[in-house]
This record gives C-alpha cells, sequence and structure tokens, in this order.
C-alpha cells in the first residue's frame, strides 16, 4: 500500500486533468480535488484502490446537490482536448468553444455520464458503479444528454469551424 503523500505526488496531476476535464473550470476543480483528497486521507489506511476511491469522491463531490444548491458555480466555456494536427487551429479552438458552451448546458448527472463514456471511454457498468446507480439511468443520462446536444446544437455547430 503506497501512501498518502506518495499517490498524491505521482497522481496528483493526472485527477487535477481528470476533475478539470469533467468541470471545465480550473478552479472547481482544484476544489473537488482537494475535498476529496481530505476524505481520502482520513480512510486512507482502508482505501484498496485509491485511485478509483478518489475519483468516485471527485464525482461525487461534482455531482452533489449541496455544492450546486450553495454555490451557484457554472462551468466555465473552456475545454481542453487534443487537437488533430491536420486541423486549422483556429477551427479546432472555435469546435471546442462551440462543444463546451454545449455540454454547459447539460444537467449534471448527463454531462457526467457523457464525460465518462466518451472522454474516459468507461461503459455502462462502469459508470454506474462509479455514480452509484444502475446501469439503466446511466443509459437514460447519456440518452437524454446526448439529445439535448443535438436539439441544441441544430445546424448551429458544425465540426470543423463550419457554421450555419
Amino acid at each position: 500500500m503506497e501512501s498518502f503523500d506518495s499517490y498524491v505526488t505521482a497522481d496528483g496531476a493526472a485527477l487535477l486533468r481528470f476533475t478539470y476535464a469533467l468541470t471545465g473550470d480550473h478552479h472547481l476543480a482544484e476544489d473537488l480535488v482537494q475535498e476529496a483528497l481530505v476524505r481520502a486521507h482520513r480512510r486512507w489506511n482502508r482505501i484498496d484502490r485509491p485511485d478509483a476511491y478518489v475519483r468516485k469522491a471527485v464525482l461525487r463531490q461534482y455531482l452533489s446537490w449541496r455544492r450546486r444548491r450553495s454555490s451557484g458555480e457554472v462551468p466555465a466555456r473552456e475545454f481542453a482536448r487534443d487537437e488533430p494536427s491536420s486541423a486549422d487551429h483556429a477551427d479546432v479552438l472555435a469546435d471546442q468553444d462551440a462543444l463546451a458552451a454545449l455540454l454547459a448546458t447539460l444537467p449534471r448527472q448527463q454531462r457526467a455520464v457523457l464525460f465518462l463514456r466518451f472522454y474516459e471511454d468507461l461503459d455502462d457498468a462502469a459508470i454506474a458503479d462509479l455514480l452509484g446507480c444502475a446501469v439503466v439511468t446511466v443509459r437514460g443520462y447519456a440518452s437524454r444528454g446526448l439529445a439535448r446536444l443535438r436539439a441544441s446544437a441544430g445546424e448551429t455547430f458544425v465540426p470543423n469551424g463550419r457554421t450555419s
């Protein structure tokens, strides 16, 4: 079992990137990681899989109704993503901005499910385990989230920087 300090040193940056990609906000990501690490530190000797435990704690903090109700936080419009080397940089940034704006309109549960499915490449069962819900609930969130993105995007978002 690795120590808490060595875990944070080795995996802290990756955890922060994961959280930032989920939230789209650097400050919120830092807060969530800090809260999750504080909670994990209390139970560190009893945790079997630290990475899974801390990521789940981050997700639960992100989805927490108390945080949402008390803070009024709105995700930033930025969204980190690797850009294709052949695309024009301006087009890539325009697409990322449009995608981030669309994702920011989703409820937290739908955004979390789509993030875990497409960014983390997790299957429905793994997402359900992380979120503490049924697989059918995950599929419902994904379906409604994608439908909402399609409806919101309409003709205004076309990949490769072209808009109608």
